[in-house]
């Protein structure tokens, strides 16, 4: 099968580049020929369509992103196959949409959100995204650039460290776990919560709102908030520097961080919706809070740039959830269990970087989705699962606790 692979490219390090980047890589890598192109680069597309000739053209992206994804491939003859995530609703593109033989769907509750606004089932298969494991493994807690950046981040040693990443945290659900912080800060040992974000008007806006919980809750000197880019490796120390990933969502159609945090070796604590609900297993590899809160809406704006001739209101014959918050009790339930039990987080992190090596890495997630598109484009019988013989440069999670490769 030659596919070529339509992505943010050159690869970026955010969350659709990184899907697209390891697709063709594990494609490669199980023996396909696979070429990247970016996605809105309509010039090098048709280049690559002529010369390279693709069988397939795999689209990353969301349903906005059908032009780039679908119709321009479909324009010359070929076949497109888009990996969407969802940002909470699908307002256009359903008839195209339902004309292909196959739509990959980061989650299950991504083909929900399909399915609800009017995509047919029948055609969208759930393909969860890959991480590299190369990258992302548990490293030994002496590791020295794993205490080095605890110490930068004013972490003592006999202090526990909860960490949040995102855009704005605020939308991984930062808030919630700072009122469940609040719930318990009389009964847990000492601790620091760190919030990794990147500049943006978002960012500026809800830090007012976690900021005015921070002084509520007296948590001036447990909260540590960090900003800007940051490549591969170093989030991956980052995840090795703490001792619990915290981030229920509010809306989330896959979350490549809880996963890569599991990957590290830390037990995460989630909602039990969206993305978070097939990565993490609840008891095992984390806790999933159910849904505390729900916001729906019963109109919303769409716009020229979302293919629509004018901007106007469309209203929905039932409201639709646009985000959810989790359980504040039920979250504060988890962080004190896992705050107050040094072998529970133990016993969850390698449970979680186990689960994350066996189900989630790049090469058995590449061969899941060349099955499916031999089974429902190329209507050919679908190739053997991936052996761990093959899986060459992966650390096994056994080994943690002694110490592995040090990050630069």
């Amino acid at each position: 099968m030659k596919s070529l692979v339509l992505y943010p490219y050159p690869v970026e390090y955010d969350g659709q580049s990184l899907q697209g980047h390891y697709l063709m890589r594990g494609l490669r890598e199980l023996g396909m020929d696979s070429l990247p192109c970016g996605r809105g680069d309509a010039d090098s597309k048709k280049l690559a369509y002529e010369n390279f000739k693709p069988d397939v053209v795999f689209g990353i992206g969301y349903w906005g992103d059908t032009p780039d994804l679908v119709f321009h491939p479909k324009k010359y003859g070929l076949i497109p196959v888009p990996w969407f995530n969802a940002d909470g609703w699908v307002a256009n593109y359903q008839k195209e949409l339902n004309e292909l033989p196959l739509i990959l769907a980061t989650s299950n509750w991504v083909k929900s959100t399909y399915i609800r606004d009017g995509v047919k089932p029948d055609n969208i298969q759930v393909a969860p995204i890959g991480y590299d494991p190369s990258v992302f493994y548990p490293r030994w807690k002496y590791d020295s650039a794993v205490r080095d950046l605890r110490a930068s981040l004013g972490v003592g040693e006999n202090e526990l460290m909860i960490l949040t990443i995102g855009g704005d945290v605020t939308s991984k659900g930062a808030q919630e776990i700072l009122k469940a912080l609040g719930k318990i800060k009389d009964k847990i040992p000492k601790w620091k919560y760190v919030c990794k974000t990147w500049p943006s008007v978002s960012t500026r806006g809800w830090r007012k709102m976690e900021d005015e919980l921070i002084e509520k809750f007296g948590f001036q000197d447990n909260v540590k908030y960090i900003a800007g880019a940051m490549h591969s490796e170093r989030i991956a120390t980052l995840l090795n520097a703490c001792d619990i990933y915290a981030a229920p969502s509010r809306l989330e159609g896959f979350g490549m961080i809880q996963l890569e945090a599991q990957a590290c070796g830390k037990p995460v604590v989630s909602i039990n919706v969206g993305g978070p609900a097939d990565t993490i297993v609840h008891g095992k590899t984390g806790f999933l809070a159910e849904v505390g809160y729900e916001n729906k809406l019963s109109s919303n704006w769409v716009t020229k740039i979302m293919g629509f001739e004018r901007a106007h209101k469309i209203k929905f014959p039932e409201p639709k959830t646009f985000d959810y918050q989790a359980d504040i009790d039920q979250l504060a339930d988890a962080l004190f269990k896992l705050m107050t039990d040094f072998e529970l987080r133990e016993k969850m992190g390698k449970a979680a970087a186990k689960h994350a090596l066996e189900n989630f890495n790049y090469r058995v997630t590449a061969r899941h989705i060349s099955n499916l598109v031999k089974e429902y484009v190329l209507k050919e019988k679908p190739g053997a699962e991936i052996e761990s013989s093959n899986q060459s440069e992966i650390i096994s999670p056994e080994s943690y606790s002694a110490p592995v490769l040090k990050v630069s």
